[in-house]
């Protein structure tokens, strides 16, 4: 049975009716060691994470008093096992481990790394035939007994319209840049195929939480097929420890926008505690991504890209898969390979002919036609080649199906005819296509023989093609034998790559190519043909010394290393989720970080008689994203009713120049003031301004900073200038992000360098970089309220600061080491209160503007009451 708030979840994600989805399969008679929750027992998910976390340690204790090996839940769209129906016997299914499955290869390198030996592995995931729903309990206990894998049974309706639907037609080819301008181009978004994508993302959730430890295990997922799983996850799981690998591309943000649920998936990826890429390109579009849709900034940690989401650290990875060089050592060293080998030379070595070897999927990304067009210009423009070259096209089964996948067929077999029926001879055929499906050692086979080979996809993923061929050159003594090569022969290889697949950075060594230009990939066939065999052999050698010290087992181990130290400090911060429907996330903070309780401020607020009161300004009591920004009558009111109460001194700490504050708070008489982050200084209205405590300042400075700005104004388009008294601010806040932000990196090295010698600081916040004089911070508001009522022997016993941003952490700082001093009295109320749950040295936050005001007003009806109901305090009493 699904849990109550799975559904839930799931009805607010598709806006579907809540009606649920079929009851999931068990999975039979026998479960998974340290069972932690089943689907049809799992509790309401609102429960709190520390609720939830108790239940799971205290399942997992009971099952067993002694440590636990290692263990990595690995999800997947499609489970490691390939399944056969008995032919006789009553029936029943035999199954067996798919040697060709990535996942399989994860188990087997990663247990010849160092401390993984004892490692335990559990697969959930789908199997590739349809089971009859009664035999679903009997076949998940075999394959859970036999195989350690949990099955996902989807309907086959269901199924259909999630992987051959959602992922095939909308998400695969907007992965790849096609956009559904047209029906023919790519799918339009459906919502019921959305749906469906949800729900069984849903499912597969359901079926990781029958077998999860979550204290424990480490839960890794992979690929497209499941980019809103990790929501689930975390939401049950405040502290799943849990990883994804998308091992497709991913789009620039200008194609990933016009995807209706963008924001959904990325913000289900940012549940995950690392997401992993196999190139920089894809992972900068990612976080470009992040960047203009969620507003997320992005920084290097230590050689780590990662950002800051709601007080949790999600870790990019960027690392390309390898091949498993075990499986395909042993595939070399089969005796049917080497028999192929020499069939292989018979046919092309020893009648002097070059093979050019492609082997591809049968689909529209790859560019099978764009390689028969280069290679029809090869033997036109070099004749030389002619009845010397033969091109041999593998072409793989499509994995996905429809109208695209038969044009790519059709025309791929009449550029075939063409081509032959113009170039071929009587015992010579230019291009050999084989479209039928190939065992692996023949694919290995051809991978021997041929002199070069070609990957010209015009977008793929992380394609291992070029690494199977490195190593099948590389070859062993069996292979040289059958060469005729001798012990002391250097290999060689040769490789033309297309720059828009995932491999290309790591190869060096090859030709690199725009598959689009025919032309250039003509030449780059003829130059691999006619390179230097001395040049050939030290590609190849550069390339072996990559692929052989890169392996799949050193890309798994490096992911989940670096996965266990993201997690080390799941258990020392406080989690709790927020949000509905696929916009859930999990806030994580300090457990000394709590939320300001208005009753408990209140209270301290009425036990006290000095109370000194600062307050932030935009962010704060404005709203950072309000398009105007002075005061509203209510705040206006509310000020004053504070300002009122002889026992408080209130002071507005803002970074606004004082003509602007003077300005805006006219009507407050006898509330401070404290403008450009504190240099100026002003007790009440009819007072006159003072500066801060540091040195007067010559602003010639100005004269170099003012010009750069300009500069750059220039430049970027949406950017102002804010020139105040003691500082000046390039704001870039309605620039394009990204260039606004490079920009600003820039700007800040720039001035930094050419104001190394002048009195000021160069800082950059959100959405500016601002030049001010050194030393003056909105902490000296603070130090000098404090300092001034200590000399009078007035000691506070109440103080509230409040703000926003990064300028607000000093007056934080000041506060709470004066609470430890003597400047305030020994049972002072302090409280130290940001906006927003973010790292801040403050103790306490509240969510947003919104609630500042309501805690402000709620302070100042105490006052307006007591005010109303009690007699005035003696004058001699009342800090000034």
């Amino acid at each position: 049975m699904v849990s109550r708030s799975y559904s839930n979840l799931l009805e607010l994600a598709s806006g579907g009716s809540g009606s649920g989805s079929d009851p999931l399969p068990q999975l039979g008679r026998r479960r998974i060691p340290r069972v932690v929750t089943a689907s049809g027992i799992v509790p309401d998910l609102d429960v709190s994470d520390d609720d939830a976390d108790a239940d799971a340690a205290s399942a997992a204790s009971d099952h067993s008093s002694h440590a636990p090996r290692e263990r990595v839940i690995i999800v997947a769209n499609q489970l490691p096992v390939r399944a056969s129906r008995r032919a006789a016997g009553g029936g029943g299914w035999d199954f067996a481990w798919d040697q060709d499955s990535l996942l399989l290869q994860v188990k087997d390198s990663l247990r010849a790394h160092h401390g993984r030996a004892d490692m335990e592995f559990v697969y959930v995931g789908g199997l590739r035939d349809d089971v009859p729903p009664a035999e679903h309990d009997e076949v998940a206990h075999e394959l859970l007994e036999g195989f350690g894998c949990v099955p996902t049974f989807l309907p086959a309706d269901l199924r259909s319209r999630f992987y051959h639907g959602f992922c095939k037609q909308q998400l695969w080819p907007l992965f790849h840049y096609m956009l559904p301008l047209s029906p023919e181009l790519g799918g339009r978004f459906d919502r019921l195929l959305w749906q469906a994508y949800v729900s069984v993302n849903k499912i597969f959730a359901d079926k990781i939480l029958e077998v999860i430890s979550p204290d424990e295990d480490f839960v890794w997922v992979h690929d497209y097929h499941l980019m809103v799983l990790p929501t689930f996850l975390r939401k049950r799981f405040n502290r799943v420890k849990l990883g994804f690998f998308l091992h497709s591309p991913f789009p620039s943000s200008e194609i990933y926008k016009t995807l209706p649920v963008r924001e959904e998936l990325l913000r289900s990826l940012l549940n995950a505690d690392l997401i992993g890429f196999h190139t920089f390109d894809y992972a900068r579009h990612f976080l470009s991504c992040c960047s203009r849709m969620l507003g997320l900034k992005y920084e290097s940690q230590r050689g780590y890209i990662a950002l800051e989401y709601y007080g949790r650290t999600v870790t990019i990875k960027i690392l390309p898969v390898g091949v498993h060089l075990e499986q395909l050592q042993s595939v070399l060293n089969l005796p049917e390979l080497g028999v192929k080998v020499g069939e292989l030379l018979k046919q092309f070595r020893h009648r002097n002919r070059l093979l050019l070897l492609g082997v591809d999927d049968m689909d529209i990304f790859k560019g099978i036609s764009l390689k028969l067009l280069a290679f029809e210009q090869l033997l036109m423009q070099h004749p030389e080649w002619r009845g010397r070259v033969v091109l041999v096209q593998i072409a793989n089964p499509a994995r996905g199906r429809g109208k695209d996948v038969k044009e790519v067929q059709e025309e791929s077999d009449a550029m075939v005819k063409r081509i032959n029926d113009a170039f071929g001879q009587p015992d010579y055929q230019p291009v050999i296509l084989i479209d039928k499906p190939l065992q692996f050692y023949e694919r290995m086979a051809y991978y021997v023989v041929a002199e070069c080979c070609l990957v010209t996809a015009v977008r793929d993923g992380m394609n291992l093609i070029p690494y199977e061929y490195i190593i099948a050159r590389q070859g062993n003594e069996k292979i040289d034998s059958i060469l005729g090569l001798g012990p002391a022969s250097r290999k060689k290889s040769m490789l033309v790559v297309s720059e828009f697949i995932g491999c290309s950075p790591s190869l060096s060594g090859a030709i690199r190519v725009n598959p689009w230009n025919i032309d250039s990939v003509a030449d780059a066939m003829d130059y691999a043909l006619e390179m230097p065999e001395g040049e050939k052999v030290l590609r190849h050698e550069k390339h072996h010394r990559y692929v052989s010290t890169h392996d799949v087992g050193y890309w798994a181990n490096s992911f989940l290393q670096d996965l266990e130290r993201i997690c080390l400090d799941h258990n020392r911060r406080r989690c709790w989720g927020i949000g509905f429907g696929l916009k859930f996330r999990v806030v994580a903070l300090d457990p000394n970080f709590k939320k300001l309780a208005v009753e408990h401020l209140v209270s301290a607020y009425r036990r006290t008689t000095k109370r000194v009161i600062l307050l932030d300004y935009d962010g704060t009591l404005m709203p950072q994203t309000s398009f105007g920004k002075s005061p509203t009558s209510r705040t206006i009111e509310v000020l004053n009713s504070l300002c009122r109460d002889k026992n408080n001194m209130v002071f507005l700490v803002s970074a606004k120049s004082r003509m602007t504050l003077n300005e805006w708070f006219l009507p407050c008489e006898s509330l401070g003031l404290a403008a450009e982050h504190g240099y100026f200084l002003r007790l009440r209205r009819d007072a006159e301004w003072e500066t801060a405590c540091v040195p007067a300042i010559d602003c010639s400075w100005k004269q170099i900073a003012e010009p750069v700005m300009k500069t750059y104004t220039e430049t970027t388009d949406g950017s102002t200038i804010e020139n105040k008294e003691t500082a000046i601010v390039w704001c870039y806040e309605d620039a394009d992000p990204d260039f606004g932000s490079c920009q600003a990196k820039e700007l800040h090295e720039h001035l930094e360098s050419v104001l190394s010698n002048e009195p000021v600081s160069v800082k950059a916040g959100p959405n500016l970089v601002e030049v001010k004089p050194q030393g003056v911070s909105k902490g000296l508001v603070a130090k000098r309220i404090l300092s001034t009522m200590q000399e009078r022997g007035d000691l506070p016993d109440f103080v509230l600061c409040v703000g926003d941003d990064r300028s607000d952490e000093d007056m934080f700082e000041v506060i709470t080491t004066a609470a430890r001093g003597v400047s305030l009295q020994a049972e002072a109320e302090v409280f130290a209160c940001t906006v927003g749950r973010k790292p801040s040295k403050a103790k306490y936050y509240l969510d947003d503007p919104a609630d500042i005001v309501r805690l402000v007003q709620g302070l100042a009806n105490v006052s307006d009451d007591d005010q109303t109901h009690a007699p005035p305090l003696p004058t001699d009493t009342v800090p000034r």
